[in-house]
């Protein structure tokens, strides 16, 4: 994390001494990704095409820890790395650059890194990927170990029985997961996660992402882990094929029948949620901004969703942080390189107020935020700097 960034804690007024010492866990596969931006048009079969931005960064759920960790929570990863320099450098990255606990991730011997090649260009983005496979750790193990052992004793593969992922590139990790106000669980259509449920009963608030249902049956009954989950958060297309709606804000009213919060992203029209224990509806516009790189974005939501939920914000503060970060996250490229801190947030703040026909009513929407910010920022845009593989410090 940037030594300038502003030491914002958004739950410091709520711990207290027998809280979780873990915000939020998470668990996952972790890409290498190779950003390629400034391309004029998709590449052509028999061309080279030249991108004027490149970046390297960790990627797959890296990009959610990567975000919840700017954002000032104390955050878990359990995955396996690679032994590769691929693997080397995202560790390296996750643990020493964003201060992620990884003490439950562990290195596989003679396994390398999934990669992801993402080719940003006219808003949109193509993906290529690669990855095999990671075995299963030894059965006896230390913790947040970079030499081919588990993350603890008596760990099991993701499906939480017989030590075999069956995922591709799922992670392995203890049956117990540790203490946590919250998780963020990637639901699959007819899978259980076993640690889902043991996070919940142990009083986690379980925050619920989805992918695209390549089955094609959109059914709500072949995602068991919902029932464990405080909030559900679709786009809207995903979220009209599961409640066989036609309408994005019909369905997260179907949805919040099922699940405590529900809440649509709306693309370029921003957010709409419902809390099913209330009946109490939000809905908050996108902010207009130039996308240069949608990677990762929606992990950046979640990511401010979660944060506002644990820090006790007002429904619609949360949407309208949550759409914040993210259209912050699209005017810079990469996944886990894009997510907005604190010190981005309050020079974005310091910024739109100063500029001319700003709409007051709108401004007001972000007026929760001086509670929060820091009276000085830095100046906007920021500079990033971009890891490239190789340098040495």
């Amino acid at each position: 994390m940037s030594t300038d960034t502003p030491g914002i804690d958004p739950l410091e007024a709520l711990r207290a001494p027998r809280d979780p010492a873990c915000d939020v866990f998470l668990t996952g596969p972790v890409f290498l990704d190779i950003i390629f931006t400034g391309l004029d048009s998709a590449p052509v079969r028999g061309t080279e095409s030249w991108a004027r931005g490149m970046g390297s960064s960790p990627g797959g759920v890296a990009n959610m820890a990567t975000a919840l960790a700017r954002l000032g929570l104390r955050t878990a990863l359990a995955a396996a790395f690679g032994d590769d320099h691929y693997g080397e450098y995202c560790w390296d990255a996750l643990e020493q650059g964003e201060g992620i606990d990884l003490s439950m991730s562990h290195t596989v011997p003679g396994w390398h890194s999934p990669v992801t090649v993402s080719m940003a260009y006219e808003g949109e983005r193509t993906m290529v990927s690669h990855g095999h496979e990671a075995p299963a750790p030894a059965p006896t193990a230390g913790t947040g170990s970079r030499a081919g052992t588990a993350g603890a004793t008596g760990a099991t593969g993701a499906t939480g029985a017989t030590g075999t992922s069956t995922d591709a590139t799922a992670p392995v990790f203890p049956q117990c997961p540790p203490r946590a106000r919250a998780a963020v669980a990637s639901l699959t259509p007819g899978r259980s996660e076993p640690w889902v449920a043991t996070a919940a009963r142990a009083g986690a608030l379980v925050f619920g992402d989805v992918g695209w249902d390549e089955t094609g049956r959109w059914d709500l009954d072949a995602l068991p882990d919902l029932a464990h989950c405080e909030a559900f958060l679709p786009n809207a297309e995903e979220a009209m094929r599961y409640t066989r709606t036609d309408c994005p804000r019909t369905a997260a009213h179907a949805l919040a029948e099922r699940v405590p919060l529900a809440v649509v992203t709306l693309g370029a029209e921003g957010a709409y949620a419902v809390d099913g224990r209330t009946g109490t509806a939000a809905a908050v516009p996108a902010i207009e901004v130039e996308a240069l790189d949608p990677t990762g974005a929606g992990d950046v939501f979640v990511a401010g969703f979660v944060t506002g939920t644990l820090a006790d914000w007002p429904l619609a503060d949360r949407l309208a942080f949550a759409g914040l970060t993210a259209a912050l996250s699209v005017q810079e490229f990469g996944g886990s390189l894009s997510a907005p801190g604190w010190a981005e947030i309050a020079a974005w703040w310091q910024l739109i107020r100063t500029c001319d026909r700003q709409d007051p009513a709108a401004l007001e929407r972000y007026a929760f935020l001086d509670d929060l910010l820091p009276a000085t920022a830095r100046a906007w845009p920021l500079r990033r700097a971009v890891p490239t593989i190789g340098f040495r410090q």
